[in-house]
Order: structure tokens, then sequence, then C-alpha cells
């Protein structure tokens, strides 16, 4: 697909170029992420800024589109700004953004965590990592991609299970974040654990963390990391 294939207008214009601005350039500094953690062009990301979206086009190469041409809509799904035409993928981010109000979201179809979704295995506690995103990465129920019915099953999985990320059976991986730093990070982080999990489950019954253990993770995990100079 060429950029002009994927301009949805035909005109390749941008009518609001300063329209989520900041929120657009960082689709485009992080997009090339998804390179090593989806085949091809199978991914997607974007990020909120109030009660509109910027999220990556459709059917392009990770590093093949600047500010101008990354598409804004609205939570509703309506599009605002942007040369090219949104990802297919568009009711799960908004559908998500309306529900839980996260900063960013990442969708891959990374290998490990695919591997669970054919599997139809939800992710149990077996690193403490996992608590990046919760205490289990609950699996969606499957739905055909780009439906309205595949993000309501997505919200649903991740409310009950009090999770910011869900397997999508048959299909992939969908993360969230306060900011789209950490949705990749934790992309990577749910990955990693899942590769982990399917390797000790060829050989054995992999041990999972409990509840009280989790929650001292949790507790711990308020601490970790640079925290600001007490006054």
């Amino acid at each position: 697909m060429t950029r002009d294939d994927a301009r949805g207008d035909g005109t390749g214009s941008d009518a609001n170029p300063d329209l989520l601005r900041e929120a657009r350039e960082a689709v485009v500094e992080y997009a090339p992420a998804l390179a090593d953690l989806t085949p091809a062009r199978t991914g997607n990301l974007s990020v909120r800024d109030g009660d509109a979206v910027a999220v990556t086009p459709t059917g392009v190469p990770y590093d093949s589109f600047d500010a101008a041409d990354v598409p804004v809509v609205s939570l509703e799904g309506e599009r605002l700004a942007g040369r090219m035409a949104p990802s297919s993928e568009v009711p799960m981010h908004t559908g998500i953004y309306q529900h839980d109000r996260p900063g960013a979201i990442v969708h891959t179809h990374s290998p490990w965590a695919t591997t669970m979704a054919t599997l139809h295995q939800k992710l149990p506690p077996i690193h403490y990592m996992i608590a990046a995103v919760g205490r289990e990465v609950p699996l969606a129920d499957y739905a055909p991609y780009g439906t309205e019915e595949l993000a309501a099953n997505v919200v649903a999985a991740m409310a009950e299970a009090g999770s910011d990320a869900a397997i999508l059976a048959n299909h992939g991986l969908v993360v969230t974040g306060p900011d789209i730093e950490t949705a990749v990070e934790n992309t990577r982080h749910v990955e990693d654990i899942c590769r982990l999990y399917l390797r000790a489950s060829a050989v054995g019954e992999p041990h999972v963390l409990t509840d009280e253990q989790m929650a001292t993770v949790e507790e711990r995990f308020e601490s970790y990391g640079q925290q600001p100079d007490a006054e």
C-alpha cells in the first residue's frame, strides 16, 4: 500500500494540523517500536488527549509517516484530522478509552501472546512483573477484527479482571497505559511473560503466585523506580 492509498479523503490534506500535535508526534515517535513486536503492518497504537485520539494510520510501514499524516478521531470514532486513514481497530481503541480513560493503547500480534491467543489461554501470575498490568492478563472472546463486538469483548474482559491488558482470542494482545511509553514497555513485559509461561508449560506446570503474594508485589510497586524527592 502506498502513502496515497492510505489517504481516506483522496486529497492528502490535513484540515486541522494543530489538533493533538503532541499526541500525533508521540505516535510517530513510538510507532517504530511496533516493528519488533508484531509482524509486518499488523499492529497499531494510539494516544489520547482529552476527548480525542491520535492513532496510527492503516496499512503503512511504521516509519513511513509524519505527524501531519497521523489520523485524529473523536471518542465516538469520527475522523477529525490527519492526511491518512486511521487503523481498522479504531472501534477497539475508542471503546477502551470510553470505558477506562487510559492515556495510550498498544495492540500487537506479538508471537508469544498470539500463541496464547490461539490456545484460548489467559496469562496467570507466574512472574511478579505481571503486576505492571494487573494480577492476570484475561482472555477476551473472539470477534472479527475492527468490530464493535471485539471492542465490547475486550472492555468486558479487562474490566472483569481489573487488568490493563487482554489477550484477544485467535488474534493478539492489547495493553493500555497512562502514557505511550508505559504502554509500549508493558507490552514488552506481557510478551516476555507469555514466552516464559509457554516455555515452562512445555516441561511442567508453572507455579502461580497467590493473591497474597501479588498484593505484596503491588505494594512494593508503589515505590518502584525513581521517586520525587521528599519536600
